[in-house]
């Protein structure tokens, strides 16, 4: 059985990681190379950079933290925020990323999945989904989900493995940033309708809601960051719990 992942996201913006609510009164933590080195240190099986201002900043700044960030990680790193053309993925994995997070032009042009796919390979394209309750259903929204589209999350998954994803990093848009636990319902359905691994995320807040996602959400990784990020918890004390529950997971030697 393949090991369960834990995945640590660090938001950042011009060149360094930022922490707020929703985006909002965002305070510096620090360089995101050094951090995402401590992640690492401590165990998280790999890292997300989530490019937050997205289309304004600059395209170099950005390129020049994933280069200095690779330089010093063995795990993987995950790239997300702004990416708009296979231009920009190429870009993104000459600079050291692992595999590149696509959602809001995806939406607008779903070939960019396929044609991303073609030239890099499956493996380093992620389809980004954020995704908001709607009576049974699940709608899905784009710019940070701030723009509802007239797509079913479920369906849009299947769409996106379809044209090329070779992973899907879904986060609930009611979950995101309450710490209640993931929408495990949500991670379920889209887990059973693609083969593809499916990341879980909003709304992990402790250990106990990372293990739900896994046993009962039958996600292939979970993605954690305010909780770790303030000390809530910590990776060691969510693999722990994942142990105890006779969860495969990568620990250090």
């Amino acid at each position: 059985m393949l090991s369960r992942r834990l995945i640590v996201c660090l938001d950042v913006q011009a060149g360094k990681v930022v922490k707020g609510v929703q985006f909002v009164s965002l305070r510096e933590m620090g360089d995101p190379a050094e951090l995402a080195a401590r992640y690492e240190e401590q165990g998280a099986d790999e890292i997300v950079f989530l490019n937050i201002a997205a289309g304004s900043e600059d395209r170099s700044g950005l390129i020049d933290t994933v280069r200095r960030s690779a330089n010093r990680l063995f795990i993987p790193l995950t790239v997300g925020g702004g990416i708009g053309s296979a231009d920009d993925v190429g870009a993104m994995l000459r600079a050291g990323a692992d595999k590149v997070s696509i959602n809001s032009a995806a939406v607008l042009r779903p070939q960019l999945l396929t044609d991303s796919a073609e030239r890099f390979g499956v493996q380093c394209v992620v389809a980004s989904i954020d995704a908001r309750r709607e009576g049974s259903n699940w709608r899905v929204y784009t710019r940070g989900g701030k723009t509802a589209t007239g797509l079913d999350a479920i369906e849009w998954a299947e769409e996106c493995a379809r044209r090329g994803a070779g992973e899907i990093l879904l986060t609930s848009i009611d979950r995101d940033g309450t710490r209640r636990g993931y929408d495990v319902e949500l991670t379920r359905a889209v887990a059973g309708a693609v083969s593809i691994p499916v990341v879980a995320s909003g709304g992990g807040g402790k250990s106990s809601h990372v293990v739900d996602v896994f046993k009962y959400g039958n996600a292939d990784a979970a993605l954690m960051a305010g909780a770790l990020h303030d000390g809530s918890t910590s990776v060691s004390e969510v693999k722990s719990a994942m142990l105890a529950a006779d969860i495969c997971v990568r620990t250090a030697a």
